[in-house]
């Protein structure tokens, strides 16, 4: 291909996701230099412009191992009942690249991507070392933000935070939803050596909004709130004002996160344009509601696990589930299946498209010998079942057509890759090369 070309939007795609051969390389050098040149230094170079410009955006920057999606779209949901126009920066994507760069809603075009990852290609075609994947989609969506002239930018932290691309952008609150572990091999092995990273958004005199923490997540982030002289509040209520579209009891505790961040980057918001925002949220694969017997969840960590097994007995009580799953490999496959084995009546593990997805028969061992190690006993997750089956599919559709035979409701989970996978699947979307290229 002609180094000039235009590339279309398959094109870009696949000249995106080739650039994960460079693997994830954690600093904010090439970022920085990448929004001066993409962006004309309009996203580094914000505190010369904030003091300049009353109609630069406000920017909400939000870390931490579980709820920090759901965070950034109530934020995102509320800013918007009230008029703002805002632009949302999340990842992974579930079913196309376009759900990660939103503005007022609207996922980027086609086009917008074509056009920016050719631009972006041209300008880093001789860099060494050359921007990852996460670095050139952090620079398309600010710059897609620039050219929109938002008001307000929600954005999501890839991995981790202190050298997470995200971090090149001046912020105007620090937002850390709860803190676990997770990304091991790139954050570390304890909750300290993790929180040090998470609480590395955290900047100079910047409003810091954290959710409720353990114990070492907590020191640590205030540790960090302290040298950096940034003032600091921890968020220990629900959100109980009004119903909420996403379910569940850790959705009142996220609910009440993004409103105390909002408040917190002095944005005015009436009690009014709350209770739209939080009322007409959609957020897919967050104990998502498929029909009266499916319910879709991306929980993909022991944490995450136990929250969603919390929810569904909150929502189905000591009602079953059947189980189907699917985890990446690089998780704590054990700790998953420890935390939902107590809500299974029965167990389904299909093989899917992801490439990084754990073989089934590897989870199949691992639940066998969860169910023996609590013969005679409780499971770490509470009771389980002695007469819990344990069955391999070779896909998707075998998988959910076996559990449309069974009588208990379906819980579809361990991944938000295998949730998007699902998802297409279920609106007639065979997975093609963008969502399998996830």
């Amino acid at each position: 291909m002609a180094p000039h070309s235009r590339l279309n939007y398959k094109q870009a795609l696949a000249w995106l996701y080739g650039l994960q051969r460079f693997g994830i390389k954690l600093g904010l050098e090439n970022i920085r230099r990448l929004l001066d040149e993409y962006c004309n230094g309009v996203w580094v170079k914000r505190p010369a412009l904030v003091a300049a410009s009353a109609s630069t955006p406000k920017v909400i920057h939000v870390a931490g191992t579980n709820g920090k999606g759901s965070v950034c779209a109530m934020i995102d949901s509320i800013c918007r009942a009230q008029g703002y126009r805002t632009g949302l920066f999340t990842s992974p994507h579930l079913i196309t690249f376009r759900e990660r760069i939103r503005v007022n809603g609207g996922m980027i075009s086609e086009n917008a991507v074509a056009d920016g990852l050719t631009t972006i290609r041209d300008l880093t075609a001789d860099w060494d070392p050359h921007p990852t994947f996460f670095e050139v989609t952090t620079a398309l969506a600010l710059k897609h933000f620039g050219d929109a002239r938002i008001a307000i930018a929600i954005l999501e932290t890839g991995l981790g935070g202190r050298l997470d691309a995200t971090n090149a952008v001046q912020s105007d609150v620090s937002v850390i939803t709860p803190i676990g572990l997770d990304h091991e091999k790139w954050l570390g092995h304890t909750l300290v050596e993790i929180t040090g990273e998470k609480a590395g958004i955290i900047k100079p005199k910047v409003p810091v909004v954290s959710a409720p923490q353990e114990l070492q997540a907590k020191e640590g982030i205030r540790a960090r709130a302290a040298e950096c002289d940034a003032p600091l509040h921890f968020v220990n209520g629900l959100y109980d004002q009004s119903s909420i579209a996403l379910r569940g009891r850790h959705q009142k505790e996220n609910a009440a996160v993004a409103i105390a961040a909002i408040q917190a980057a002095n944005i005015h918001v009436t009690e009014k344009a709350i209770v739209r925002g939080l009322t007409a949220i959609e957020w897919s694969a967050r104990f998502q509601k498929w029909d009266a017997h499916t319910i879709i969840d991306g929980a993909h960590n022991p944490s995450a696990a136990r929250i969603l097994a919390q929810t569904w007995r909150e929502v189905f009580g000591d009602q079953k589930a059947t189980l189907v799953l699917a985890v990446l490999s690089d998780k704590d496959l054990r700790g998953i299946c420890e935390a939902l084995v107590s809500i299974a009546a029965s167990v389904l593990l299909p093989k899917i498209c992801s490439e990084r997805a754990a073989a089934p028969e590897e989870l199949a061992k691992i639940f066998d010998g969860v169910i023996s190690g609590c013969r005679g006993g409780a499971s770490p997750a509470g009771s389980w079942s002695s007469c819990l089956t344990i069955s391999l599919a070779g896909s998707v559709d075998e998988a959910l057509e076996l559990a449309r035979t069974n009588s208990h409701p379906i819980l579809i989970t361990g991944s938000l890759h295998f949730a998007g996978e699902v998802l297409a699947h279920l609106r007639g979307r065979p997975a093609a090369f963008e969502e399998c290229a996830q």
